[in-house]
């Protein structure tokens, strides 16, 4: 098999899988009324997700030596008071990760 005949077969197995996960809750909630428990972690797994995202990023700060944890959280200060201010995830994501690294690699030295 050439390398051209895999890499299309590999596209299209990927294109299945892909389509096939997109349409899956529509073949489940055919009636098209979701059940009360998808509606439940539909609302309680993002908070959740972020909040494990947080103990992540957190897990690995020593407050015991230098620089004492002072990046990640004036990052995630900023994070946040972006969010607040502009309401825009992505926005904030970026202005967090981006006063993450000025600091580590500026200011933290």
């Amino acid at each position: 098999m050439t390398r051209d005949i895999h890499t299309a077969i590999l596209i299209l197995i990927f294109a299945l899988g892909i389509f096939f996960m997109r349409a899956l809750p529509f073949l489940i909630f055919k009636d098209g009324k979701t059940p009360a428990y998808i509606t439940y972690l539909g609302e309680v797994l993002p908070p959740a997700a972020i909040a494990m995202l947080v103990v992540y990023c957190f897990k690995g700060v020593s407050l015991t030596s230098y620089p004492f944890g002072g990046p990640e959280f004036l990052a995630a200060l900023i994070t946040v008071l972006s969010f607040i201010l502009k309401k825009n995830t992505l926005l904030s994501i970026i202005v967090g990760t981006a006063c993450y690294m000025i600091l580590l690699q500026k200011v933290f030295i």
